[in-house]
C-alpha cells in the first residue's frame, strides 16, 4: 500500500509542478491561455495572481516530494508531509469542483492522483 501511495503522491506532485509552469512561467502563452480559457488581455491583467497561485502549487509539490523522500528515512515525518501535500491538493480540487461546475474536469485532473495518494496512505497506516 505504501508503494502505491508514494507512486500516486509522486504523480500528484508532477501534475502540480506542471500547473506551476503553466501559471508562473507560461501564463501568457497562447497554448496556456487556451487551457485556462483566458484572453490575451485577461492573461496580462491576471499574470501576477496566476504566478502567485503557481508558486502555491509548486510548494504543495515540494512538500509532497520531501514527504516521499522522508517516508523511507523517517517514516512518521515523511508520511505526515506526504499527507499534508496531497491532502491540500485534494482539498483545493474539491473546492474548485464545488464552487465552479464548469471547472469540474480540471478539478478531476487536479485531484485524482492526490485522492488516490491519500487513500493508499491511509490504508498503509491502518494496515501497517
Amino acid at each position: 500500500m505504501l508503494i502505491a501511495a508514494v507512486v500516486f503522491a509522486g504523480l500528484a506532485a508532477l501534475v502540480h509542478v506542471y500547473i506551476f509552469v503553466l501559471e508562473s512561467v507560461r501564463w501568457e502563452a497562447p497554448a496556456t491561455r487556451r487551457i485556462f480559457g483566458t484572453s490575451e488581455q485577461e492573461a496580462r491583467v491576471t499574470k501576477q495572481l496566476a504566478a502567485n497561485q503557481g508558486v502555491y502549487n509548486l510548494m504543495l509539490a515540494i512538500v509532497t516530494l520531501v514527504g516521499i523522500v522522508l517516508t523511507f528515512a523517517v517514516p512518521a515525518a515523511g508520511t505526515a508531509l506526504m499527507l499534508a501535500g496531497t491532502g491540500s491538493m485534494l482539498g483545493a480540487a474539491l473546492f474548485l469542483a464545488a464552487t465552479d461546475p464548469a471547472k469540474r474536469r480540471a478539478a478531476t485532473m487536479q485531484g485524482t492522483f492526490p485522492l488516490l495518494a491519500v487513500l493508499f496512505t491511509a490504508l498503509a497506516l491502518v494496515l501497517g
